[in-house]
């Protein structure tokens, strides 16, 4: 028979306790398991190994993902199914590696059938439990409390409010590590190099105009040949040169924007054409480095109203970078 009905809000409400008491856990009862742990890991992590999570069922749906956490904040590690473990996938793990073994009963058969070659392969072992008792907990060098009050489920029974502990910790765990490491928005980047994250963290010079793309003039060039570059190169503006181009030597004498055309029109008329860009060319523009994120980029344009920024590195002028290269990258 159906359950009786209730506010489906309350599923949320009672995973939400078990995580608020997880937290208050970590910082008090289990600070100094979670502190071990972390230890372990470290150890691990600076000898070049990896962690080896492992779980069956739920529990080791949430270990891939603690696995994909792991590895994308700078921690290597491997998912390790423990049916496939036992049929010659062991030979992963290797000595100086640490287990993570996931199971809220601590009882999960195909992960106690591990356990001796655990012990024979000298890793240690971390468990994530809701049983302080448990075989696994037992054979553990640390084991870290997941356990909870009750299930979000109304029969009590399906893994929800349980798991969703040990995702959360599992996150703690590696977010701890990665902090502790010295992980940076550098690393982060060389780990995401695809999809929207991929291109909002990618550098002003893996985006940026440059060769033949790259509009520019020399401070002695005329008022009809700047406009025919900045039309050809459609990015509204052109840098003006100094130095030996065509050797890669340039440096930046300034840049001419449609805005500053425009205005010069108004002000001296068609005796415009007969200026040169070296005359009209704005001296101080702004100007970035190669290795910035597109989204410092992006945020640095839209602050300043502009809608170009010039890509230089050890005063050369490397390429352009335009807003529109930038727009598609902001999150949605």
């Amino acid at each position: 028979m159906p359950q009786p009905s209730a506010n489906p809000s309350q599923f949320v409400r009672v995973e939400a306790e078990a995580l608020a008491r997880l937290a208050d856990r970590i910082d008090g009862a289990m600070a100094s398991a979670f502190e071990q742990a972390l230890r372990l890991m470290q150890a691990c992590s600076a000898a070049g190994q990896r962690v080896v999570v492992t779980g069956v069922g739920k529990s080791g749906l949430v270990g891939q993902k603690i696995v994909a956490t792991f590895n994308s904040t700078g921690t290597r590690a491997l998912f390790l199914h423990p049916v496939e473990a036992v049929h010659g996938d062991l030979g992963a793990v290797a000595p100086r590696d640490v287990v993570l073994a996931l199971s809220y009963s601590g009882e999960t058969e195909e992960v106690l059938r591990l356990l001796p070659a655990f012990v024979r392969l000298s890793v240690p072992l971390i468990s994530m439990s809701g049983c302080a008792t448990s075989t696994l907990a037992a054979a553990s060098a640390v084991t870290l409390d997941i356990s909870v009050s009750e299930e979000a489920c109304s029969l009590n029974l399906a893994p929800t409010a349980s798991t969703t502990v040990m995702l959360a910790l599992g996150d703690a765990l590696a977010l701890e590590l990665s902090r502790r490491s010295g992980f940076e928005p550098q690393d982060f980047a060389d780990l995401h190099p695809g999809g929207r994250l991929g291109r909002r963290l990618a550098r002003v010079g893996e985006l940026m105009h440059t060769g033949e793309a790259l509009p520019r003039v020399s401070p002695t060039t005329r008022m009809p040949e700047v406009i025919y570059e900045m039309s050809r190169k459609k990015l509204g503006m052109t840098t003006v040169l100094a130095g030996d181009d065509h050797a890669g030597g340039a440096t930046l004498a300034g840049i001419i924007s449609d805005g500053d055309l425009r205005r010069l029109l108004e002000r001296v008329g068609p005796q415009a054409f007969e200026r040169t860009a070296g005359e009209i060319m704005n001296r101080t523009p702004l100007t970035i480095g190669p290795g910035t994120f597109a989204s410092e980029a992006l945020e640095r344009m839209e602050e300043r109203k502009i809608t170009s920024l010039v890509v230089v590195e050890d005063e050369l002028v490397l390429g352009v970078i335009h807003l529109h290269d930038l727009w598609q990258l902001a999150p949605k």
